[in-house]
């Protein structure tokens, strides 16, 4: 299936949405579950269907011999998992289009789990119902042969797109709603450029994991740089979810996209269910930011969290203990610190945290010297605005590394100028862009066998323009600074992190570009002096006419 196939596939799989919305008694950010839980079944139907001469062929070969295997056993053994017949997209699809159906999508999603323990909770099964509205029984027919126009012969690697696919814009229709389980895509991919995640036995900790979109695309990574399917079987995801019906959203994208791992449905901030310090090989996340209600007392004693220290108001509160147990002020920085305690000594972190965290004081401040001067932090990217569902203003990404021997600087990236216009109000990474700016971390590292690969790349597709943006940047093909783009900042020295107050603003260390104009420095005062000169004239000139106003206004209607 080509790119354009896939495209247009997947717009018009998501008409189904739109049926859905216009016709279910459902809110409007409720109807994603149902959706997505028939996407689920058909990706159960067809890859079934891809394995079954296998698994019958198997199954005859033993069959009354010492050596008999379950059916369901071999099925489980050759696809991962059993479908039942009543499960079959064929059954639902050819049932009477009436109410009756609704009942039978709810027996499939229940014998699916019956039959396959992991599975056990996470299909959405009461919904159905309600997509059966006496004015319109029929609906959920038609959602359901919309799904059936999916090829069987698609590959299960491209099921996991569409997924994917349906939970972006699920987030993009649901507003702040959807933000809290989808981080962007694009953003993701970066996320995952700059850490490179190698294959072998590792452990992968996302502890506000939404919909399992980080371990997604890590495996997704490991995939393009040649995994095998014996190397991901010793890659192990943990995510740890508060919300349930996002938890069922996570353990469905892991089973679509075949990556081994847990879901565990918890608040991170009260509970350890994978004895997180110092015990992962990688963590990626993008927790919810300036939460205020995290109790002290629950948290001060835990070495996730006071490690490098815990945020504290600056003075006690005034109310009695008795009315209110003291909360941390912002937990950015319980994040913070969580994620870079979670790391063995080879572990690479990668979050996303909101802007103010780079420069907050008091006892943020000194958590963040902290972590500055134990020289986990390798890089800081500050992104565009517009890139969430959740928040305009600009993010900012923190990369730690406990591997790097350069821990006396850190790398700052600005990409706040470096984006694609997806709509009015949402902007992405391009594959391009991720590229590039994956890059800048790969020159710093002294790789510049990459740089020149993607140069080659660039020009074999024809694609000069790119070939010119990193080459009029770094020429010779090493790393060196770009003013309003990227900085190398010792942590002394002249502007160095410590002479910044241990600022991590991406902005005060990269610079601006000033374009040149051609003027000379004489012209550049003249002209500055005639524009201030014309600016204060037509000041006056507003004062002048105000009063007028002012005046006539009097003389109408007298003094007030």
């Amino acid at each position: 299936m080509t790119d354009i196939e896939l495209k247009t596939l997947k717009d018009n799989l998501w008409h189904s949405a739109d049926m859905l919305r216009a016709g279910a008694h459902l809110a409007a950010n409720k109807y994603g579950q149902p959706i997505l839980g028939l996407i689920f079944l058909r990706y159960a139907d067809i890859l079934f269907k891809q394995h079954k001469k296998e698994i019958e062929a198997e199954y005859q070969q033993y069959k009354g011999t010492r050596m008999e295997k379950d059916y369901k056993d071999v099925a489980i053994e050759k696809c991962g998992f059993f479908l039942p017949e009543c499960a079959y997209f064929d059954t639902i699809n050819n049932a009477p289009d009436n109410a009756e159906k609704a009942v039978l999508v709810k027996k499939a999603m229940e014998a699916i789990e019956q039959e396959n323990p992991k599975m056990q909770g996470v299909l959405p099964k009461e919904v159905y119902g309600q997509l059966v509205p006496e004015e319109e029984p029929e609906l959920l027919s038609r959602i359901v042969r919309v799904f059936k126009d999916i090829p069987e012969d698609i590959s299960i690697d491209l099921f996991g797109q569409i997924y994917e696919y349906f939970l972006g814009n699920f987030a993009l229709a649901e507003g702040q709603g959807g933000g809290a389980f989808y981080t962007p895509a694009s953003v993701v991919q970066y996320m995952v450029e700059v850490l490179q995640p190698k294959t072998g036995d590792k452990k992968f900790l996302d502890p506000a994991c939404g919909s399992g979109g980080m371990f997604v695309q890590a495996a997704r990574y490991m995939h393009r740089h040649n995994a095998t399917s014996d190397d991901m079987m010793h890659f192990r995801c943990y995510g740890v979810e508060k919300e349930p019906d996002t938890v069922k959203l996570a353990k469905m994208n892991l089973l679509l996209n075949n990556v081994r791992g847990e879901i565990t449905e918890a608040n991170s901030f009260y509970s350890d269910p994978y004895n997180a310090f110092g015990a992962f090989d990688y963590v990626m996340a993008n927790p919810p930011f300036n939460v205020d209600e995290v109790v002290l007392e629950r948290v001060i004693d835990d070495a996730r969290f006071n490690t490098y220290g815990v945020p504290r108001n600056k003075t006690k509160s005034a109310k009695k203990q008795s009315d209110k147990k003291e909360t941390v002020p912002n937990a950015n920085y319980l994040w913070i610190g969580y994620f870079a305690t979670a790391l063995n000594d080879n572990g690479k972190a990668a979050l996303v945290m909101a802007n103010s965290a780079s420069d907050a004081g008091g006892s943020e401040l000194e958590i963040r010297k902290k972590m500055i001067e134990d020289g986990i932090i390798s890089q800081m990217v500050t992104l565009p605005s517009n890139m969430f569902s959740t928040v305009t203003l600009p993010a900012t990404l923190w990369f730690f590394n406990k591997q790097r021997t350069k821990k006396d600087e850190i790398l700052f990236i600005d990409a706040r100028n470096i984006f694609t216009q997806v709509d009015r109000a949402h902007r992405k990474f391009s594959d391009e862009q991720i590229k590039n700016l994956g890059i800048i971390s790969r020159l710093y590292e002294g790789d510049s066998d990459s740089f020149w690969a993607l140069v080659e790349e660039y020009k074999a597709a024809g694609q000069q323009e790119q070939v010119d943006w990193l080459l009029e940047r770094w020429p010779e093909g090493k790393y060196q600074d770009v003013i309003g783009l990227c900085k190398v900042a010792k942590l002394d020295g002249e502007d160095g992190v410590r002479d910044q107050d241990y600022s991590l603003n991406a902005g005060r260390y990269v610079g601006v570009v000033i374009e040149d104009d051609g003027m000379t420095e004489s012209e550049f005062r003249d002209t500055m002096k005639g524009l201030h000169a014309e600016f204060s004239q037509l000041n006056d000139e507003a004062l002048a006419l105000q009063a007028e106003i002012d005046k006539n206004m009097k003389e109408l209607f007298g003094e007030e």
